[in-house]
């Protein structure tokens, strides 16, 4: 029998683990959650002559490593099953260390043609000019693709688990493994897919990033990025994106991240629930042209999401749009009175923002209809689920009168 350690990730559960995961006692005042250390500097031994100042694992200065920020890792480096996590200031700041650190002049990455829209810039304008690393980007749910466009000098393959805005899902096994036979490093995005719902590790990736500023915060307060993956990649990260590039997160925005992170399993599914429910409702309402999520079987990849998921769920965000113009889309998101009109995602509030037929970076690669029509993307907060269905009805009713009055 395994006997329960709170301490040790092996032994418990993911409920149990985000309650009490790099949590410790304060030496000092015997409090039984880690306080928030708001300190430069720590006190140095006697003798400091043999220390690595650079060292990410010696508290002795903030931008090197801070108290809240070693437990914040130690938490999510265990929930994702990774050796070790490194953490940001926020998500962009993540995924540019993870670039930074693994590409070098002259290399070439292969990147999802839908993607975070930083991710974007830094492949088609900043790591060009700055740089001299190329990126071919390409639909990572067609695995053809992917194998046609790598090079001798492909070092890197990023895409998301669920893009976003599109919500494609890609398979993470197959092209962990079209990565590692050509000698290069899966980087995955799995800011809409946290742990508990996947843990992109287990199927070969190498590194997974989180925009802790989503889900994992929850609460819309705290900005932070995370990359976790293997002992030896994420001291690289360490040492050359966070000690001496400076992308270190604040200690009070570590403390909130650690705090909102303890309820993760149980928002993940009263967001997925309520994701699911609403993305049937606006499926089965003809005022509505397209529905993108992939817990519907209607969605391109429903077969891969339902396998690679394991059955924990489908994410907490849709894409969709009315059967009209962007005027339309505008008029409906203001008659909405509980849904808020605002951009992130994962927050205890649902969000929605519409993005109109023109644009954004990569839009030549989304598919025609969000092309034509432009989108809706709705985060699916973690209100009561019959009052989000209302509030998407009398908005549907105020624009589009069923009876077409």
């Amino acid at each position: 029998m395994i006997v329960p350690d709170r301490h040790d990730p092996r032994t418990v559960g993911d409920a149990t683990w985000a309650v009490h995961g790099g949590n410790a006692v304060d030496g000092g005042s015997g409090a039984i959650r880690t306080p928030i250390i708001m300190a430069n500097a720590y006190l140095l031994p006697d003798d400091p002559s043999g220390i690595d100042w650079s060292n990410p694992e010696q508290l002795l200065y903030t931008r090197t490593t801070g108290a809240n920020q070693q437990a914040l890792e130690a938490k999510l480096a265990a929930m994702d099953g990774g050796a070790a996590a490194a953490v940001f200031a926020s998500g962009v700041a993540a995924l540019h260390g993870v670039f930074f650190c693994f590409l070098a002049s002259g290399d070439h990455a292969i990147v999802s043609d839908v993607a975070y829209e930083a991710t974007w810039r830094l492949f088609t304008e900043l790591l060009p000019a700055k740089y001299g690393i190329e990126a071919t980007f390409v639909d990572t749910s067609d695995l053809d693709a992917v194998r046609s466009a790598l090079r001798p000098n492909t070092r890197l393959i990023h895409t998301e688990v669920i893009a976003n805005p599109t919500t494609r899902v890609a398979d993470i096994s197959e092209l962990a493994g079209i990565a590692h036979n050509a000698g290069a490093v899966l980087s995955v995005d799995s800011t809409s897919s946290p742990p508990p719902l996947y843990r992109p590790l287990a199927d070969g990736a190498d590194l997974a990033v989180h925009s802790l500023t989503k889900y994992i915060n929850g609460h819309g307060d705290a900005m932070g990025g995370a990359v976790i993956g293997s002992a030896a990649d994420i001291a690289t990260l360490r040492h050359d994106a966070l000690t001496d590039v400076g992308g270190v997160i604040s200690p009070f925005n570590a403390w909130l991240i650690m705090r909102g992170s303890v309820t993760l399993p149980l928002r993940l599914a009263q967001h997925q629930a309520n994701a699911q429910r609403i993305a049937e409702f606006l499926a089965g309402d003809p005022r509505v042209a397209f529905v993108e999520y992939p817990g519907l079987s209607s969605h391109a990849q429903h077969d891969l999401a339902v396998r690679q998921f394991g059955g924990r769920g489908f994410g907490g965000v849709l894409a969709f749009a009315l059967a009209g113009d962007s005027e339309l889309q505008n008029r409906f998101v203001a008659r909405l009175r509980v849904i808020t009109s605002a951009v992130s995602l994962g927050h205890d509030e649902s969000l929605i923002v519409h993005v109109g037929p023109t644009g954004r970076g990569g839009w030549e690669h989304y598919p025609e209809h969000f092309r034509r029509l432009g989108h809706l993307r709705l985060s699916v907060g973690l209100e009561d689920a019959d009052d989000l269905l209302a509030d998407l009805r009398q908005a549907l009713d105020a624009v589009m009168p069923a009876g077409g009055a």
